[in-house]
This record gives structure tokens, sequence and C-alpha cells, in this order.
């Protein structure tokens, strides 16, 4: 069974870290705790998909104000205040219910294409939760989504093995895996074999080309704190690459250390203030 009693600490990037604005963290907190729940509903084993469907369909209601909340929806209740005390969008919520719905059904990505859909739903809202939260403008969507999708994908490749055995779920596109001639029962293997290995690496190539549409983002971002917590999480994610391309996901998952921490916050927080002076010449003149 997949861990349920996950908290900010244990995700691979901050999570409203001393970075942001003090004000804004608990906002940051409930939005955290409603996706960290609706996760927990989709991830439950006890659960059959119809049942992981209507508890986050009922999830939903709440967060609209169509259902009265209980104990197992205050969550949902929680950030519909967060909502409608801040103007926020309700979408940034409501559409990561549609991901782990897919989730729940145990849907399956036939290409890379597919893969980055999926993330628009279940990693691009909550980049644009962040925006918004902070009051940036919309041009910072499409870098940010970018970066999701990266972030998303890291996840899954660290998880491949656990979320195939455990969930019986498989984020790696199937035209490549059938072009290397596997199934995803290769995920079960203790080791990758060659064919596995290209496969890491074309998904990290294809990673890295979603960095590079994510790059221009801290320099788009008015708030200080924003614009550094977001340079650090690309400084880790660019660290987490690094390991990923050395590592074997099927040995052993492949995570960061604490000297990556170290170093990629302290790169992250010197490109975050270099990017702030990008920020005041292109926008400030």
């Amino acid at each position: 069974m997949k861990q349920t009693e996950k908290t900010a600490k244990d995700e691979n990037f901050p999570v409203g870290s001393m970075l942001m604005p003090k004000h804004l963290r608990p906002h940051v907190a409930k939005y955290y705790k409603f996706a960290r729940k609706a996760d927990d509903i989709a991830d439950n084993p006890s659960l059959s998909s119809k049942e992981k469907v209507q508890q986050l369909d009922d999830f939903e209601a709440v967060l609209h104000g169509q259902k009265e909340p209980c104990s197992e929806t205050h969550e949902a209740s929680d950030m519909r205040r967060v909502i409608l005390g801040t103007n926020i969008p309700v979408e940034h919520s409501s559409e990561l219910l549609k991901a782990f719905k897919q989730d729940a059904i145990g849907i399956t990505y036939n290409s890379w294409a597919d893969l980055i859909a999926y993330c628009r739903y279940s990693a691009a809202p909550v980049g644009r939760f962040m925006l918004d939260l902070h009051e940036e403008n919309n041009v910072t969507f499409f870098p940010s989504d970018n970066l999701c999708a990266v972030l998303q994908v890291l996840n899954h490749l660290q998880d491949c093995k656990e979320d195939y055995i455990e969930l019986n779920r498989v984020y790696i596109p199937k035209d490549w895996l059938k072009k290397e001639g596997l199934t995803e029962k290769i995920l079960k293997e203790n080791k990758s074999n060659e064919a596995m290995q290209r496969i890491k690496h074309r998904i990290l190539d294809a990673v890295e080309m979603q960095m590079q549409q994510a790059s221009p983002l801290p320099s788009l971002i008015h708030n200080s704190g924003l614009r550094l917590e977001v340079s650090v999480i690309m400084a880790l994610a660019e660290r987490l690459i690094k390991r990923l391309r050395k590592g074997d996901v099927l040995a052993k998952k492949v995570g960061l250390t604490k000297l990556d921490w170290f170093f990629g916050t302290i790169t992250g927080v010197i490109k975050g203030i270099i990017s702030g002076f990008k920020y005041r010449r292109k926008f400030l003149k």
C-alpha cells in the first residue's frame, strides 16, 4: 500500500516555503491538503474505481458549495473558503480532481502528448493557483505549465515501479515501450535493461525540452518571494534530472540528497536574484 500520510516535507520540491510571503502560506497549505486528500482517495487500495470517483465527486460538490461538508470532505470546504476569500478561479482546484478521477479509473497514456495532456490537469493547476494567489500576470501560465509538467513527469519516473506494482498505473508512454519491444511488465524487474534505460533517457530528453519552455518563468514573476521559490524549484529539478540520468529507477528510488537540496537552494536563490534584475529591466523601465 502506498504511503498515505505524506506531508509537504516529503515532497521533491518546496511547498509554500519561507521564501513566500507569510500571509499567503496558509492558503498554500490548504491547497496542498486539498490535493493530498484527493490523491489519497484516488490511491486508496480498499476502494473500487467507482467508489473512488464517487468520493471525488462528493469532494467536488463541497468545493462548489453544492453539498454540505463532513469530516471526510473538510479539506474541500477549507479550499472553498480560500477561493471565496481570494477570488482565485475554482478551476485551479476542480481541474486537479479531474486528473485524480483519471487515476482512479486507471487511464493509460499511449503517447507523450497524452501524458502532457494529463499533466494539464494533474500539475498545471498547481502552478496557476500559485501565480493567481500572488496576482501575477497570465503571461506566466505557459512557462509555469511546462515547469509543472516537468515536476509531475519526474515524480512519475521516480515512482514508476511502485505505481505499477501497487496501483497498476503506467505513466510511461505505451508507444515508447512498444518501440523498444517492451510492455509495462518491465516495471516489475529489479534492474533496467538497455531498452528501459533508453526509454528513461528519452523521457528525460523530453523533460529537458519542457524545462527550456519553462526557463523564462522567474524573470516574468513580479513577487520576489515567489520568484525565488520558483528558481529554487527549477534548480532542484535540474539536479534531479542528473540523478535520474545516472540512476536505475527499477533498482531503487532515485531522489535528491541533502547536498542536492543545499546546493540547489543556493543556486536557485542566486538565479532568482538575477531574474529579479531581468524583471526590473523588462517591466519597470
